[in-house]
């Protein structure tokens, strides 16, 4: 795989300051493929001040001339295309339709409806006799995640940049093949100079030191809540913004009446998409105790047609997890639910037959799941379901609301209204109706410890704003 031996920082790629190296390895074969710089303080320093010089001209740049360039930006990301694809199924190991329809065409998707809304969006509103001004919030330090690695990029990037905000982006160190390729994509774009830096590098050293620094003035972090936590205390000892887009441990309520086995092959296909790792994966099935050992039998009979495979094989629809150590933490799972007293109904904790190498792990099914079990308190971030059983909706709804998370959720019922009311009772930021679909418009964060802020369509974009009154 192609890969740059510097960062991405005012305009060109620039020598890192350092020699380190971080090697980027292809999950499904466990063999390297690329080494990137991992990136020191002194670098993001360097980002950080290009940032910071190139703020004035972009926030007086007018918003229709910032859509034009995100409108170039996405005519980029099409035209590389392939390549973007080609390069998340070798990093991260996402099967090949997958890589191509969702971990590809879906950020394009959101930059592309960023670059509308420069366009239309008011960026100042008349109250009474003052005139509020909405304005970038200044330089935004963007750590993302490995498990959408061109998605959460653009999540970031995309309002940001239309907001009238400059960037540096430090990429998580397992997939940063695909953040150098979108680095080139805004380099071709015409993106001025400084407005998106890019440095590579560990978590612990770059991205540390971006959540530190003095030039950043919001820092947008997606990844796990224990990270999350510390960034915003970095964050809060320097006054400074938060966007945290953080864990899940998300609830699929089956009410009586509702399309059972429509619920659970939704349900199942949620989880397995991207070996599990997702954020707002349905992890939890939630069946009252009248229709639970079809809703079971259902599950499993649907998970045993997932057989982990090759991502570069066209028809294999369940690849690797991303590295050994979430290989091995997701095993490890699969091990404590049967220790707590969960029941195996398939999968496993081990290794899959017929693939010698590669971070592969079973698809699992676990029933009688309890809500004081571990597999149902924490996020797991693999391909296991646990199912749980409930008396009423009292009780589904308190097993629903039942965790520290709050990310996303789902409601099946006999008709809308039914799944809506229920839907209402659920402390969580999104929640699907009857296999609604995914709205790119519509606000994407958590309540509890799934996070602070939103993302995506206009309110994504007021992350990156700030306000100021004229009293007239």
């Amino acid at each position: 795989m192609k890969a740059h031996d510097g960062m991405y920082i005012d305009g060109a790629w620039r020598d890192a300051a350092g020699g380190d190296t971080i090697e980027v390895r292809n999950p499904a074969d466990e063999q390297v493929i690329a080494t990137v710089p991992a990136g020191t303080a002194a670098d993001i320093d360097a980002a950080v001040r290009a940032a910071r010089a190139a703020l004035p001209g972009w926030r007086a740049t007018a918003p229709a001339e910032r859509a034009a360039k995100l409108t170039a930006l996405v005519e980029q990301l099409k035209a590389h295309a392939d390549e973007i694809a080609e390069t998340i199924t070798a990093e991260l190991g996402s099967p090949k339709s997958f890589a191509a329809n969702v971990q590809t065409g879906m950020p394009i998707a959101v930059t592309a409806s960023y670059a509308q809304l420069a366009a239309e969006h008011s960026f100042e509103e008349q109250l009474g006799t003052s005139t509020v001004l909405h304005e970038p919030v200044g330089v935004v330090g963007a750590i993302t995640p490995w498990n959408y690695p061109l998605h959460q990029i653009t999540n970031k990037v995309a309002p940001a940049l239309a907001a009238g905000c400059t960037v540096v982006l430090k990429p998580a160190e397992d997939t940063p093949l695909t953040a150098q390729l979108f680095a080139e994509c805004v380099d071709a774009a015409g993106i001025p100079a400084g407005v998106f830096n890019l440095v590579t590098g560990l978590g612990t050293v770059a991205g540390q030191a971006l959540a530190e620094h003095e030039g950043v003035d919001l820092v947008s972090f997606t990844g796990s809540t224990a990270v999350g936590k510390k960034i915003g205390a970095i964050a809060g000892g320097a006054v400074k913004r938060v966007a945290l887009e953080l864990g899940g441990k998300s609830a699929n309520v089956i009410l009586p009446g509702a399309d059972l086995a429509k619920a659970v092959k939704v349900n199942v296909a949620d989880v397995i998409r991207n070996s599990g790792q997702s954020c707002n994966a349905l992890t939890r099935m939630l069946v009252h105790e009248d229709q639970y050992d079809e809703a079971v039998r259902l599950a499993a009979d649907i998970v045993a047609k997932y057989v982990p495979g090759d991502p570069n094989d066209e028809a294999s629809r369940l690849g690797p997890v991303v590295n050994a150590k979430q290989r091995d933490r997701v095993r490890d799972f699969i091990v404590k639910g049967q220790e707590e007293g969960a029941r195996l109904v398939i999968g496993g904790a081990e290794a899959p037959e017929g693939l010698p190498s590669g971070y592969y792990v079973r698809p699992t099914v676990f029933a009688d799941v309890t809500p004081g079990m571990t597999i149902a308190q924490e996020e797991i971030f693999g391909p296991v379901i646990s199912i749980m059983k409930y008396r009423d909706e009292d009780e589904a709804v308190q097993i629903a609301n039942g965790t520290v998370y709050g990310l996303a959720g789902a409601v099946w019922a006999a008709d809308k209204e039914t799944a809506v009311a229920f839907a209402r009772k659920l402390d969580t930021g999104q929640v699907d109706i009857n296999g609604g679909r995914f709205n790119l418009l519509a606000p994407f964060g958590g309540y509890k410890q799934s996070g602070v802020g939103r993302e995506l369509g206009p309110h994504g974009l007021t992350e990156y704003l700030q306000t100021k009154s004229l009293q007239l």
